[in-house]
């Protein structure tokens, strides 16, 4: 790694990318590179400062934030030579976990980044029937989880993380069994579920493994299915999925695929955290889509 560029989203961390930031490059400096940082002012502006600095050329796009600023990067450096380096400064920090990238030390990211490992690895590839078409790196949400965080967006307090936990309190009062529609590399599935989740990686929500078999160099996706209707199973099951045993109850069922259509009416699909669309969609796994800095002594 000689140039790099850093792009940084001020608002990560409730405001302490900027601080995180500051470091890492002070860091990246030491280490004898040469930095040119960007930062936009909403999502429109970072992502064309980002396709400038392609053109222009670097030896890495590194960003620093949460899962958020990291989706808005892959969706240009998909199928790219360039790779993507981390300095975890979000909420969840589902990519920086996954490629052992440490996450509350942004000197020892920038490390990683000046240090050039680079791994080559599958991104999700989702395209709605509206015509949308998004990259993602960690796992796809449609069913429960993705109405939790449509009713996150649409409150306006609490601030941080309450939010979202109040969110859950409202929908697992609602809980019901939805009709999924599922196809996987051309078998059928028309079944009731409470969630379905396609995973490229293993976690999400800040290091639940909620797809623990997934494996992103593999070209597959791993798919993880949960049929309850019962609020007291459901908040017994949750726990569980920091660790990766709910895989073994009756209530999930998990499959893997190269392609997968996933369909319910009235439900929004969720990547990397973000809103992507309406179901429905389909999802491919792309092998080799993206090359990552990563530490190959702390990844999985």
């Amino acid at each position: 790694m000689g140039r790099v560029t850093v792009l940084t989203n001020p608002a990560s961390g409730h405001g302490s990318a900027s601080h995180a930031a500051e470091r890492a490059i002070t860091q990246l400096h030491r280490r004898g590179m040469d930095v040119v940082a960007i930062a936009g002012r909403d999502a429109t502006h970072a992502r064309q400062l980002v396709e400038g600095a392609l053109e222009r050329g670097m030896d890495a796009l590194v960003v620093v934030g949460g899962d958020g600023i990291i989706s808005l990067a892959l969706q240009v450096l998909a199928q790219t030579d360039t790779p993507l380096g981390i300095i975890p400064a979000g909420t969840g920090n589902d990519h920086a976990r996954e490629f052992g990238v440490p996450t509350n030390d942004p000197e020892a990211a920038a490390d990683v980044v000046a240090d050039g490992k680079v791994r080559q690895i599958d991104l999700g590839l989702i395209t709605g029937a509206d015509g949308t078409r998004r990259w993602f790196g960690t796992v796809m949400a449609a069913g429960f989880d993705s109405l939790v965080t449509d009713r996150t967006n649409r409150m306006r307090w609490p601030h941080g993380r309450m939010r979202y936990n109040l969110a859950m309190v409202a929908e697992i009062s609602k809980l019901r069994l939805l009709p999924f529609r599922l196809v996987f590399d051309g078998d059928e599935v028309v079944t009731d579920l409470t969630l379905a989740t396609l995973g490229n990686t293993r976690s999400y929500g800040g290091g639940m493994l909620i797809c623990p078999g997934a494996d992103p160099t593999d070209g597959m996706l791993d798919v993880t299915m949960v049929a309850s209707a019962s609020r007291t199973k459901l908040i017994r099951l949750f726990p569980t999925v920091f660790k990766g045993t709910h895989v073994n109850l009756d209530e999930v069922t998990t499959r893997r695929a190269r392609t997968v259509t996933v369909d319910c009416p009235g439900i929004n699909a969720y990547a990397d955290g973000e809103y992507v669309c309406p179901l429905p969609v389909e999802v491919t796994a792309v092998p080799g889509a993206l090359k990552i800095l990563h530490s190959p002594e702390q990844a999985r």
